[in-house]
């Protein structure tokens, strides 16, 4: 197995979330997910049922993305989730090929997939999102449950997307029953429109303030909106 499911590589662009948000990237989109968020904002990712998932992800061997992988900043991998790739031989090879070219190497993920050892030795950055209730069930049995191990990789931070001061609460528990401290913890309003953002963005920030964590906007939905690509 030397094939990748490639939705989407663009940039150069800008980080728009997370302690790297304003600096300049590009993007290497996986496909498939082990979850279902309702407010998923990729969900040409994953969702074959709204999606024909034939035309969206195009099968790569690692060549073939370095040849096509634009120039830029630090190089992000995303997806989807990108760890249900780690099964793949090549997947150390990727992340080499792509550390090599770009320098730095940034990874985001749900977190409910373990990390093997090529992933925690070539990522400089790994963005964790665990998912809160306000993500709605997920397909079948699966479990947002976060693996627990994500606290000693001292290169992992943990990102929650929430939409109330409510949502805000229930991150700095999940985040100190996981034993990590403030410093490591982000909160990003959810939402797709600049409506949605400049409604939740002024109680988020505040409450992360009040509780001692980040907060990140989305700046790639206040310079584009939904528009793809960016």
């Amino acid at each position: 197995m030397r094939l990748f499911p490639v939705v989407e590589m663009f940039g150069p662009t800008i980080q728009g979330e997370g302690p790297f948000a304003g600096r300049n990237a590009v993007f290497l989109r996986l496909g498939g997910c082990n979850l279902a968020c309702s407010w998923c904002d990729t969900p040409y990712s994953w969702d074959g049922e709204r999606f024909n998932l034939r035309k969206e992800i195009t099968n790569y061997s690692v060549p073939e993305i370095m040849e096509r992988m634009p120039h830029g900043g630090s190089c992000v991998i995303t997806g989807g989730e990108p760890l249900l790739h780690q099964v793949n031989a090549w997947w150390r090879n990727l992340l080499y090929e792509l550390r090599m070219r770009y320098g730095t190497l940034h990874l985001e993920t749900n977190g409910t997939i373990e990390p093997i050892t090529a992933t925690i030795d070539l990522c400089d950055h790994i963005s964790v999102s665990p998912k809160l209730p306000n993500a709605g069930r997920h397909r079948g049995h699966q479990r947002p449950d976060i693996w627990p191990g994500w606290v000693d990789i001292q290169d992992a931070i943990l990102k929650f997307v929430v939409e109330d001061e409510a949502d805000v609460e229930i991150a700095v528990l999940r985040a100190a029953g996981l034993g990590f401290s403030r410093d490591r913890v982000w909160v990003m309003p959810q939402g797709i429109t600049k409506d949605e953002l400049d409604k939740r963005w002024p109680i988020i920030a505040e409450s992360a303030a009040r509780h001692g964590i980040h907060a990140t906007h989305r700046l790639q939905v206040l310079a584009w909106d939904a528009e793809r690509g960016h």
